[in-house]
Parts: C-alpha cells; structure tokens; sequence
C-alpha cells in the first residue's frame, strides 16, 4: 500500500501541475499574449474562458478513460492519461502568440487546454480506484487520500517555478519566454510518472469481474443518473472555492489591489502546503466518522467562511490575505480529504471507473469552469471588497450541502463487486 499510495500521489501530482500551471498563466499573462485585442478585463476573462474549457472536458475524460477502465482495467487509464496531458502542456508551451500568428494562436490554445482536461478527467478515476481497490476497508479513506494530496504537491510545484521565474526575471523577459518553462518541464514530469507507474499491479477488484458491461456509461445513465447528477452537484462547492483562492484571487490581488505577483503566489503556496499536510488526518477521521459527516462539516464551513474570506483578500495585507485562503482550504480539505473512498464505495465494481470519474469531473464543470469567469466579473462591478463573489462562493456552498444530505453513507462497508451500495 505504500508503495502503491506513492505512486497513485506522483501521478496525480503530475497531471494536476499540468493543469494548475495553465491556470496560473491564464491569471497572469495569457491574456495579452492571446487575446491582445482585447481590453484587460476582457483578456483576462477571455483567458478563464480557455481555463474553464479544461473542465468541460474532464467529464468527457472520464467517460472515455472511465470505459477503458471498467472494459480494460485501472492500470492502462494511468498511463494512457498521463501521456495525453503531458504531450498537450508541453505543446502550449511552444504555442506562438496572436502576434505571430494571428487568430490561430487562441485556437490552438483553446484545442491543447481541452485535450489537457480530457487527459485529467481520466487520470482521477484510475488513480484513484488503484488505490481504494487495494486498501482494507477500515483504513481506505486513509490509503485514498494520497491520490488527493496529489492535486496539491502539483499547485505547488507549478507556482513554485512561476514564483521563481517571476522572482528571476523582469515583465518583458516573463512574459517574452518565461511563462513558457513551466510549461516545457511538463514533458520530463510525465516521464517520472510513467516510470514511477510502470510497476504497478492491476486492481484485485477488477480481476474479480467476469461480466464486464459493453458500455459502462449507459449502464451509469440508466441506473445511476441521479446518483451522478447529486455527486456533482456536491462537488461543486469545493471546486469552485479552491479554483477562486487559487487562480482568481491571482488575477484580484494583482490586477485590482497592486499586490506584487511574488506575494501572492507565496500567501496561496503556503496556504495549500497547510491543506495537504492536513488531508491525512482529515482522511482519519472519515475512516473513523464516516464519509458523508466529513463532506457535510466541510461544507458548512465553506458557506460561513466566505464572506470572512473575502473581506480579508481585499486588505491586501499579505499575513491577512493568508488566512483568508487557508479557512477556505481547510474547508475544502475536510470534503475532499474523503472523496477518494466515498465515491467508489457508491458504485458496483462493474461501472466504478465511468461512475465514480464523471461523477467527481462532472462538480468540475458546476463549480470550477465558470466560477474564475464570474468572479472575476462580479468583482468588477463591486467596490474594493467584492461582496459579490462572496455571495456567489456562498451560495454554490448551500447547493452542495443539499446534495451531500442526499446522498447516503458508506462507511465502514467493502467495495461492492456486483450490487451497487445505492440506487
């Protein structure tokens, strides 16, 4: 298991520097480079957008990478994935910008982003399932988290080189080949992962299976719809609070407040380093108190914190601004520290893979791929304390507690092999 946790932890660490390394470019440079005709609310707006279109993609992923897992196993996904998001980062990273090449530049952008999502979307199911598949049922919240910290190490790692790079170079050197390093390091990332996953085992769970359903995302529609739909819709909060304190309140603190860049990606670093070192504990208490009462304390919290958040963003002071986006973290961590066990635990082993991956990318879409977009928005229209995206945090928080009260409890019970755990 350790190994194996290891593993499912740099992988995922991996992907998801890919994926947070555009995120961070789309905050700080994509737009003039990009969308230069545009006004700078407008290119920055315009650069979300290409930012949100990773997360349409990722429950498409996952129903493509979700089949070959259930048909297939969990261990090709792993692979299979990693090299699609890795090859599509490096490559917009030697992408020309609109001056060169005119309109094809945010065409071709806008293709390599949806590729990058459609690769993640697959990556979180294999990964994950790996590892939950593996793990004794008394400590799979905790064997699961790893694959979790993942997303972490990977925000770290890719705003680590931007802050350096930033650090290192003046705006015209940044902007000129800078923000593309980051980029180009994708490519020997992606190596370390496949040789790390190369020795990976197969899913005991996925061997048990000697009736593998021909189209696992059918069977998920018919007969789990409304499981999916309320997974989703659970998610969503947590998505939409960590892409706001990640990747807009860049865009904020800088644009809006004059917050040095260096700065703000410090106080942000810092605040997920926290996160993650804490998930394994929060991951401890959900073997211990269940899943569905972590994700419902985590999103209570979300809904009392983000007004408080925001207030303190908009100070601009740097130690206040940091504990602004640690509450909210931690508030995040506390769902999500779980996930990784809970969501397989709801499905039967048949349909796990396509279940469980377009269920978690599918909150993605409610709360990640808009919320940079609309915050950034409803910052505009408000004064220096943006009110407005507090409410919207808020609010999005609410309709996640609404689903996560639906959806039933799971633990401490085994992976299901054939009868689902709900209907």
């Amino acid at each position: 298991m350790p190994r194996l946790a290891a593993a499912s932890l740099a992988g995922t660490a991996i992907e998801f520097y890919d994926f947070f390394v555009y995120g961070t470019a789309a905050a700080l440079v994509l737009g003039p480079l990009f969308f230069p005709t545009f006004s700078p609310l407008a290119g920055t707006l315009a650069a979300f957008a290409t930012f949100g279109v990773g997360f349409v993609a990722r429950p498409l992923g996952a129903a493509v990478f979700g089949h070959l897992g259930d048909r297939r196993g969990r261990r090709p996904v792993l692979v299979i994935s990693l090299l699609l998001t890795g090859a599509s980062t490096v490559a917009v990273g030697c992408l020309p910008p609109y001056g060169t090449i005119g309109v094809a530049a945010p065409v071709l952008l806008l293709v390599l982003r949806f590729l990058q999502g459609l690769g993640l979307g697959g990556e979180w199911g294999g990964a994950v399932l790996l590892t939950a598949e593996h793990a004794p049922p008394g400590r799979r919240a905790l064997w699961s988290c790893f694959p979790q910290v993942g997303p972490a190490v990977g925000f770290v790692l890719a705003n680590g080189v931007m802050l350096a790079l930033s650090a290192a170079l003046s705006e015209a050197e940044f902007a000129r080949w800078g923000w593309r390093v980051p980029f180009w390091a994708a490519g020997a990332l992606a190596l370390t992962g496949l040789w790390l996953r190369s020795s990976l085992t197969e899913s005991p769970r996925f061997l048990e299976i000697d009736d593998h359903v021909r189209v696992p995302l059918v069977e998920v529609v018919r007969h789990h719809g409304r499981l999916v739909l309320l997974t989703g819709g659970a998610l969503a909060a947590g998505y939409a609070v960590f892409y706001t304190v990640t990747t807009w309140s860049l865009a904020y603190a800088t644009e809006r407040l004059g917050v040095s860049r260096t700065v703000m990606l410090t106080c942000v670093m810092a605040a997920v380093v926290v996160k993650a070192a804490l998930i394994p504990l929060m991951a401890v208490l959900g073997d211990r108190y269940g899943r569905r009462p972590m994700c419902l304390a985590g999103c209570a919290a979300c809904a009392l914190w983000m007004f408080p958040m925001v207030a303190l963003l908009a100070t601009g002071e740097p130690l206040l601004m940091f504990l602004g986006i640690l509450g909210a973290l931690l508030a995040f961590a506390t769902m999500f520290s779980v996930i990784a066990a809970y969501l397989p635990e709801l499905y039967e082993a048949r349909v796990r893979c396509t279940g469980a991956a377009v269920g978690y990318n599918l909150g993605g879409v409610f709360g990640g791929a808009l919320t940079p977009i609309v915050a950034t928005a409803l910052a505009e229209q408000g004064g220096r304390v943006p009110w407005g995206v507090a409410g919207y945090l808020t609010g999005v928080a609410l309709l996640s507690l609404g689903c996560f009260a639906l959806l039933p409890e799971t633990r401490p019970v085994p992976l299901p092999s054939v009868e689902p755990a709900t209907g």
